[in-house]
């Protein structure tokens, strides 16, 4: 293996989802830096054609738009079967969409919040991994990476049904990194902290809870989404060829506070 190789995607083609903004659309064009080929996806096409228009206007790199909700099973399997007819493979699968639609007292989430969270987070991530590893293990390689939250470790407050399901893809992570391992396919997790999108609105926008939530970061600051890419191109890579099943915390020294 070539040292000076070990970061180069060439000829690769890379699903994320949930790539319209925040740390998904950064991981896409770093991806696309490093010579794959992306699949931008989400819920709305036209989000995704932006960032998809966006790289290819900044890098002159390869990347596709594609609507695809990861709650909605009919969708995922669509999507797929188009990655197939288009490209006949898939290489790197980065599940980073997720949804929280509630934030409050776990005794008082509803029926509704709690069915679409686990639609998303879990069911989500689940199915889009089942049917990449279908495709990765014919050519018996493959990486797939789940975008979690350092909330699976400790729950956040108030989160209480987002964090369940985050640790969830932990234990997901795990079990598919046992299972393929001998399939040529790699499974790791990547554990964001506090960063700064508009997913994290709600927080960062109330100085009480910002205040906080920062005070248990060793490096007192939110992290940005571009911070996030680098762990996700190392577990694309080469440069991890060796490592599956792997839990990697991205969130300014919080888990070790």
């Amino acid at each position: 293996m070539n040292p000076s190789n070990l970061f180069d995607l060439t000829g690769k083609v890379a699903l994320v989802n949930g790539a319209s903004r925040g740390i998904g659309a950064e991981i896409a064009r770093l991806l696309v830096a490093h010579g794959a080929h992306v699949i931008v996806t989400s819920r709305r096409r036209d989000d995704c054609q932006r960032i998809a228009d966006e790289i290819a206007l900044a890098s002159g790199g390869s990347a596709e738009a594609a609507a695809c909700h990861i709650g909605d099973q009919a969708q995922i399997e669509a999507l797929y079967d188009s990655i197939l007819k288009r490209h006949g493979r898939l290489d790197i699968l980065v599940n980073n969409a997720a949804t929280n639609p509630y934030f409050g007292p776990i005794e008082d989430t509803s029926v509704e919040a709690f069915q679409k969270t686990i639609d998303v987070n879990i069911r989500g991530y689940f199915f889009m991994s089942t049917l990449a590893a279908k495709l990765m293990k014919e050519n018996q390689d493959g990486s797939i990476i789940n975008v979690a939250s350092v909330n699976g470790v400790i729950p956040g407050h108030h989160q209480g049904i987002y964090s369940i399901t985050k640790a969830a893809i932990i234990s997901m992570t795990k079990a598919f990194a046992a299972e393929l391992a001998q399939k040529g396919v790699r499974c790791n997790a990547l554990l964001p902290g506090f960063t700064d999108t508009k997913f994290t609105a709600a927080l960062k926008d109330s100085p009480e809870v910002l205040g906080s939530l920062l005070a248990h970061v060793p490096m007192r600051r939110a992290a940005q989404p571009s911070e996030m890419a680098g762990a996700v191109l190392y577990l694309a890579s080469a440069a991890s060829s060796y490592t599956t099943g792997a839990i990697l915390n991205v969130d300014g020294g919080y888990l070790c506070a």
